[in-house]
């Protein structure tokens, strides 16, 4: 498990273009649409600008789409012939699934802390417990973006195949979280389906911890039903994508 989760890391470092899109990327998207929507968002909390509202999104999109990319090699190492050589090694389906999840975790966590540093400019003062606390929430969450992007990579032979069901599946998950724009704010329709997508609750979650410490956060059952199904989702994803690396070998 640590030695592939090391090789994920190692595979990362070793592009430092990746590193740089992966990071530029949400701070372009964050900086124009923070300027484009300022004057027409009106939201419920006095003072709240849209900067700093769609701030946490985009972290949450950050996490989403390291889980995503870090999961690609799944599919260039059964093309390498390095996934068929694991498979048929001692190792147990769990030690595999654990070391790629861990590995891309990792990956989102650090981009994650590095997009941190940006808090102050979106105006949040965040204290150093809040700080550790968010990077808690940002492996949690990673893990169960991770997890679902093993579910889908592991069915798939293409790269092109991967990219067409994540941009149909995990984007619109994100779309619909409440990242872009409050769920309070939405047609009934919408808030209905958003109340059913569990990245919403992810969102809630992360948001919550960016502006309330835990002495309030973890008295309240809004936040702590959030966490509950931001849990369960990384523990399905997680189990899932065992059951599947343990029952076959991938095509």
């Amino acid at each position: 498990m640590v030695v592939l989760a090391w090789r994920e890391l190692l595979h990362f470092f070793r592009q430092p273009l990746r590193l740089l899109g992966s990071l530029a990327q949400p701070l372009m998207l964050w900086l124009l649409m923070g300027s484009g929507f300022a004057e027409s968002f009106r939201p419920a909390i006095d003072d709240l600008n849209y900067s700093e509202f769609f701030y946490p999104g985009i972290v949450l999109m950050l996490l989403l789409f390291a889980g995503i990319f870090s999961t690609i090699t799944l599919i260039e190492d059964r093309s390498a012939g390095f996934l068929q050589g694991v498979m048929v090694a001692p190792v147990s389906s769990l030690s595999l699934v654990l070391g790629k999840l861990v590995g891309g975790s990792a990956i989102a966590l650090i981009q994650s802390i590095i997009f941190l540093l940006l808090a102050p400019l979106a105006g949040f003062d965040l204290s150093l417990d809040m700080v550790l606390h968010l990077v808690l929430l940002f492996a949690l969450v990673g893990l169960g973006f991770t997890g679902f992007g093993f579910i889908v990579a592991w069915t798939m032979e293409t790269v092109a195949g991967y990219h067409a069901v994540m941009s149909v599946v995990m984007i619109p998950l994100w779309l619909l979280s409440g990242a872009l724009f409050p769920l309070e704010s939405s047609s009934a329709w919408l808030q209905m389906v958003m109340h059913f997508n569990p990245i919403t609750y992810t969102m809630q979650t992360i948001r919550g911890a960016f502006y309330e410490p835990l002495s309030i956060l973890y008295t309240s059952p809004d936040f702590l039903f959030a966490l509950a199904v931001t849990a369960m989702w990384t523990l399905i994803c997680i189990a899932v994508a065992v059951g599947m690396a343990a029952k076959r070998p991938p095509a």
